[in-house]
């Protein structure tokens, strides 16, 4: 079972796919993916009066420490076909309490220039190697 886990409703993305509700805790390779809602997203270019088409899409991931204010980039994706997937390997880390975020990038081309438009999900997860 898959499950998609949205912050906000009006979000149109990032979204991460996680296995269940119930995993929190995580440990070897751990798969990271997102998926984007392109209904949303065309909403909310209409409400910033961005007309154009969306050329590319670009993900960002990172971790830090719960309670730490510095991130840590541990990859990035343009494959939208594989949900923008990354993997983690948490033997690299120490155990404990982390927060994932993924940072999504859409590119819209105008008639004048490109335009970037983003938004973040973010994410607790612990860590038990």
């Amino acid at each position: 079972m898959r499950m998609l886990i949205r912050l906000a409703d009006t979000s149109w993305g990032p979204q991460f796919f996680v296995p269940t509700i119930s995993i929190k805790h995580y440990f070897g390779r751990v798969l990271l993916r997102e998926s984007l809602d392109d209904d949303l997203l065309r909403k909310e270019l209409e409400a910033m009066n961005i007309d154009g088409q969306t050329v590319g899409f670009r993900n960002g991931w990172y971790i830090r420490k719960k309670g730490t204010q510095t991130w840590i980039k541990v990859g990035e994706s343009t494959a939208r076909e594989h949900d923008f997937g990354i993997r983690l390997d948490t033997t690299e880390l120490e155990n404990g309490a982390y927060q994932v975020l993924g940072f999504m990038s859409a590119t819209v081309r105008t008639k004048e220039r490109d335009v970037i438009v983003s938004r973040q999900n973010i994410a607790d997860f612990e860590i038990r190697n």
